[in-house]
């Protein structure tokens, strides 16, 4: 046997044995939560309204899109009629991708902090303990923002009603916390992407590039509802329901889709 004719052997036992790279081994698949015809798998709580009504429309789908809505023959004035729509089932370690923009002009009587406002909630309650005219589910929001034209105002900050966060080893207990994105002024679509690890980390993207990373989310014990949630059920969230909000602003969705993990 020739010397090459040993090289191409030996090479080629070699190659028998790489492993397999992780990066090489299939992912789990993308699956549409919002699927483009109608709200099945969902269920909707807003503020003052049973659970299950749909108030004023608010949440309807036209055009292949998830459309959140404030006609001003229902809602004549905004008074503070928080909602949010919830997908049917809980989830623990994914990723959840969101393309969103915000439209048209924020309905009369919404809060000056409501203007390009929305959220996408997360490792959230269900929507059967919420109280009536409860705001917000505890949960963790990833915050939405639209640029008013001005200002510098980022996406995918965090919110926390309800709960905590670790970040950086320290307990977080201010409301809300802004991420590194741009501002998106205009009617442009913006993609959000939340990596979710249980209560082990969780990050915010936006088109890709990560803006804001924390762990360990949990009940806030000094809350008035978290304690009532705390006699059932454990401090720390390692798990939760998924929805999106209507906060007077309209907004639509053309993709809610999630990449389950292994836990």
């Amino acid at each position: 046997m020739n010397i090459r004719r040993c090289v191409v052997l030996a090479g080629l036992m070699c190659l028998a044995f790489v492993p397999v790279r992780a990066a090489d081994e299939p992912q789990e698949k993308w699956v549409q939560l919002f699927n483009g015809k109608n709200l099945d798998g969902w269920t909707i709580k807003i503020k003052s309204h049973p659970l299950g009504e749909n108030f004023a429309d608010t949440f309807r789908v036209e055009d292949g899109l998830l459309k959140v809505r404030y006609d001003k023959t229902k809602y004549k004035k905004f008074r503070g009629q928080f909602g949010h729509i919830f997908y049917k089932d809980t989830f623990s370690h994914y990723r959840l991708r969101v393309e969103y923009r915000f439209v048209g002009e924020q309905a009369e009587g919404g809060p000056g902090w409501a203007i390009r406002n929305s959220g996408v909630m997360i490792h959230g309650e269900s929507p059967e303990t919420m109280g009536r005219d409860q705001d917000f589910p505890a949960s963790i929001e990833v915050q939405l923002l639209g640029g008013n034209g001005t200002e510098e105002r980022p996406t995918a900050n965090l919110c926390t009603p309800g709960t905590n966060i670790v970040m950086n080893g320290e307990l977080i207990t201010r409301h809300c916390t802004n991420s590194t994105s741009k501002t998106y002024h205009g009617e442009q679509w913006v993609t959000v992407e939340i990596e979710v690890h249980g209560n082990k980390l969780i990050r915010h993207k936006v088109d890709g590039k990560t803006v804001l990373e924390y762990s360990e989310p949990q009940l806030d014990e000094t809350d008035a509802h978290a304690k009532e949630l705390l006699a059932k059920q454990p401090k720390m969230l390692d798990r939760g329901t998924i929805s999106l909000q209507s906060e007077s602003h309209p907004v639509d969705f053309r993709k809610v889709e999630i990449q389950v993990l292994k836990e």
